[in-house]
């Protein structure tokens, strides 16, 4: 029994001690593994990134970015960490690290601090040389996914979503005259329509492009082209003017994230040599939007036939059926979107390396089949993922209910959102934000300063023209006549109409002044910018007319009396071309901007960002003093075509500059606060410049020219980013 025990005893010790042996040995190979990755690593790096044109040191080392290919590290599929005749035992280092985490903190393998003990400092610090890594490393990768099928299919779906936001710029403009007739809305209110739209853009451009680095470009942009195009249908609908506001309010709010989240979520799909190309490309969608809502417009607006009404509650006229159409470019977007994957760039950013590769193998097997190469492999296998920094959250779990962990959920991400901003103004980004921010300000306070100024000066010019061709008639006698035709630009003052009959009129900005009408009949009339100021009417019928109280100014009804009074506003064009001629105006100078696409597209790559931003400015803002001799509508409207051809190369260079200086983890962050800006800077801009219509114009020409000059000069000094890698 002993001599038992005796051998159980020595057998037990025998394998306790061959356990450690193996241990022993087992922990060695892994660290001579994981050197020799790391200088691998490191030398190829080395000899890659020195001579990034290089093409041939891309497919040194078989391809594969990440560690070298063999039989010690495994495969991104194996990821054990030991050889096949290896044990696990419990507590051990079980596998090797991949490079991401080769230079952090690896207890097991005795390194002196784990991420636990390290300051925030230094982990950012770690954090910061892993992106600048990744940077590389990602353009290599691109460059080896190609040019293709999915950054096309992408191009049109993100084009769709620009367009949309055309479309939201332009349809308020078109929408407004209709809507505030129809819904009669006095003119201490009608400038509220215009204005809420750019707030919500404004709020919704900030929120959005945060939201963005938060959850990933595609989740924001659905979610924002959704809320848009709801609210957008949903306001073609609502009779009270109060609730469409509402509902603009947060079509633009929702519109506002499609800008900064496109550029960024496209930027990133894409090799630095296509990068300023393709991005000036994509801003054709933006004047696409804008000549669709036009021609909408010329084509539905003015049909007053194309409604119907259910009772005297509920009228749908055309404006509204113009709503409903200017949201499908928002529903394709978003039914495209559903489709497509998330940028693999912001994956990356967040440390998911898995679905990063499984998009980038997507999107290189994608274009290799366009391309007549099934056959070519993937060969990456390991990709540089930054440090991520837990941010710790209290949500209440236990004692809170579901909408205080709701509310702390909400609360906890906008403060990360505006965590997010804040770092746009730390260093090495800070210098960038605020010339930016200089440029982004004057050039939408002069753009869209004089965009407002341009038309409103044209129907100054119509309204003076037409004020000019009036007709006067004074001291008429008339009786027992019956009118049954148009009277329209006239004054008739000091007249009196003895038994007249007014049968089926129209009236067009008529007035009677010191008129007296007398056993007079008024049948069927419809009245635009017709007053009676200071008549007296006695014994006289009203039947179905428009002549509603207000339009009788200081008179005097005696004896009068009213049948079938039509209340409310009413819409025609049949007399009324301006409308015409105000959606053709906007064609035109939609169109203008179309030779300005197509040359900063065809340059961007070659002259440089900064050189076009600079000069499109500086050329914009000498443009301006042309308007001196701006005398005729003609005349303004070809310095309005001029105009916007200038400006959109400057336009699609700053989109292309602004994406390319942010890092990716606060990029459409920054975007987002720039094109809050640009809201900002537009409505401030249509204030100023609308209340000098009519007035003078050296202060606009002399406030749009000295704006976008010394934008353009501030321009100049931002940093070249044409030959970077998007970091």
């Amino acid at each position: 029994m002993e001599e038992t025990y005796k051998d159980r005893t020595s057998l037990m010790k025998g394998a306790k001690d061959i356990a450690k042996e193996v241990k022993r040995q087992a922990v060695k190979k892994v660290n001579k593994a994981v050197d020799r990755a790391q200088d691998g690593y490191t030398q190829r790096s080395y000899n890659r990134f020195q001579d990034e044109e290089d093409d041939d040191d891309y497919y040194v080392q078989g391809g594969n970015y990440g560690v070298e290919a063999n039989d010690d590290e495994g495969s991104s599929e194996a990821t054990e960490g030991h050889d096949e005749d290896d044990e696990i035992y419990e507590g051990e280092y079980q596998g090797i690290p991949n490079i991401g985490q080769g230079k952090d903190g690896m207890v097991a393998l005795g390194q002196p601090m784990c991420d636990e003990y390290k300051d925030r400092h230094e982990l950012e610090t770690e954090r910061k040389a892993d992106e600048e890594e990744l940077a590389q490393q990602y353009e290599l990768i691109i460059q080896e996914c190609g040019h293709g099928r999915f950054q096309w299919a992408l191009f049109f779906v993100l084009g769709m979503a620009l367009m949309a936001d055309g479309v939201e710029v332009f349809v308020v403009g078109f929408v407004l005259p209709s809507a505030e007739t129809d819904m009669c809305i006095p003119n201490s209110g009608s400038g509220w329509l215009g204005d809420i739209v750019y707030l919500g853009m404004m709020v919704g451009a900030f929120f959005w492009g945060g939201l963005a680095d938060k959850v990933g470009r595609r989740q924001s942009l659905l979610i924002c082209m959704s809320v848009n195009g709801f609210f957008a249908f949903l306001s073609s609908f609502v009779q009270g003017y109060g609730f469409f506001l509402f509902c603009r309010l947060f079509s633009g709010f929702g519109i506002g994230g499609a800008v900064p989240t496109v550029f960024s979520y496209f930027s990133e799909v894409l090799a630095r040599e296509k990068r300023g190309e393709h991005l000036s490309w994509l801003c054709m969608f933006w004047m696409i939007g804008g000549i669709y809502a036009s021609a909408m417009a010329w084509a539905i607006i003015p049909h007053y036939g194309w409604s119907f009404s259910m009772g005297s509650a509920y009228q749908f006229h055309s404006w509204r059926v113009f709503v409903i159409v200017c949201a499908l470019p928002c529903v394709s977007s978003v039914v495209a979107l559903t489709f497509m994957p998330e940028s693999p760039r912001f994956l990356l950013e967040v440390g998911k390396h898995d679905e990063a590769w499984m998009i980038l193998k997507q999107i290189h097997d994608t274009n290799m089949r366009a391309r007549g190469q099934p056959e070519k492999v993937f060969t990456v296998n390991r990709i540089k993922t930054p440090k991520q920094i837990d941010e710790l959250i209290e949500i209440e779990s236990d004692t809170g209910t579901w909408y205080r962990r709701c509310f702390v959920r909400i609360r906890t991400e906008l403060y990360g959102i505006w965590l997010t901003f804040m770092r746009c103004f730390n260093y090495p980004v800070k210098d960038n934000t605020i010339k930016l921010t200089a440029v982004w300000f004057t050039l939408s306070f002069g753009y869209y300063g004089l965009s407002v100024w341009f038309p409103d000066v044209i129907k100054h010019l119509q309204s003076d023209e037409y004020a000019s061709r009036v007709k006067h008639f004074r001291n008429e006698e008339v009786s027992h006549f019956v009118f049954n035709f148009t009277l329209e630009n006239q004054i008739h003052s000091n007249g009196e109409y003895i038994n007249d009959r007014f049968i089926m009129m129209k009236f067009k900005s008529v007035t009677f002044e010191d008129s007296l009408f007398k056993n007079c009949v008024f049948e069927d009339i419809t009245s635009l910018n017709t007053y009676f100021r200071n008549c007296t009417f006695i014994n006289t019928t009203f039947y179905n007319t428009d002549l509603e109280q207000y339009k009788f100014v200081d008179s005097e009804l005696i004896n009068c009396t009213f049948f079938h009074i039509r209340t409310g506003c009413q819409i025609s064009f049949d007399d009324d071309y301006s409308a015409y001629w105000i959606y053709f105006v906007n064609f035109l100078g939609t169109l203008a901007v179309l030779p300005g696409n197509i040359v900063s597209a065809l340059l961007m790559d070659r002259i440089g960002r900064l050189t076009m931003l600079g000069g499109s400015m500086v050329l914009s803002g000498i443009s301006c003093f042309f308007l001196w001799f701006g005398t005729s509508e003609s005349m303004m409207i070809g310095m309005l075509c001029l105009y916007n051809g200038l400006t959109i190369s400057a336009w699609n260079s700053l989109d292309v500059i602004t994406v390319e200086l942010y890092p990716t983890d606060r990029r459409a962050t920054g975007f987002g606060f720039l094109n809050a800006l640009c809201k900002a800077a537009a409505v401030l801009g249509n204030l100023i410049f609308g209340s000098l219509v009519g007035i003078t114009k050296a202060i606009p020409i002399l406030l749009a020219s000295t704006v976008l000059v010394c934008g353009g000069l501030v321009g100049l000094r931002l940093p070249d980013t044409r030959t970077q890698v998007l970091m």
